[in-house]
């Protein structure tokens, strides 16, 4: 008796994390020893990039790339107080998902996870150079995902007009 492929488990969707890691790490502080000397709170600018690559049948490695530089506002100059970037990736299995779903997987719910390694590392570097520890508050990749698709279909709407 042949089975019914709905109630088959091997057409079911299937999500892992098989690893985490931090792909890039890097920290400058241009403006030592003499940063250290100002009392002055920094304006902290944080900018973030997601991408996915698939590896193989179902494995996808997901990256966040978080930028953080605290900019001192000083006598009419900008002054880079440090400058953080922190790559976090993951390798993630994600079998027999719908395309919108993978789309939504790789770009909501997988730099979810990562975020807080990420986060994690960039606090460890900026007190490790010498600063008070900078806490990331979470971000809300639904809505940052919701806008990127609002942007990009506004862009074929202008190409079309």
């Amino acid at each position: 008796m042949a089975e019914n492929p709905a109630t088959d488990e091997s057409n079911a969707p299937a999500f892992n994390i098989e690893k985490l890691y931090i792909k890039n790490a890097s920290l400058e502080v241009p403006h030592a020893p003499e940063v250290f000397r100002t009392r002055t709170q920094p304006e902290l600018d944080i900018k973030i990039a997601i991408a996915s690559r698939a590896l193989e049948e179902g494995f996808y490695e997901v990256s966040l790339q978080a930028t953080l530089t605290a900019i001192l506002e000083e006598t009419k100059e900008k002054n880079t107080m440090f400058l953080v970037e922190v790559t976090s990736a993951g390798i993630f299995l994600a079998q027999n998902f719908p395309t919108d779903a993978l789309e939504v997987l790789l770009n909501v719910t997988c730099p979810n996870i990562i975020f807080p390694y990420a986060r994690e590392e960039i606090s460890n570097l900026v007190t490790r150079a010498g600063f008070m520890p900078v806490y990331l508050a979470p971000l809300n990749f639904d809505e940052m995902y919701r806008q990127q698709r609002e942007a990009l279909a506004q862009q074929e709407a202008n190409k079309q007009a």
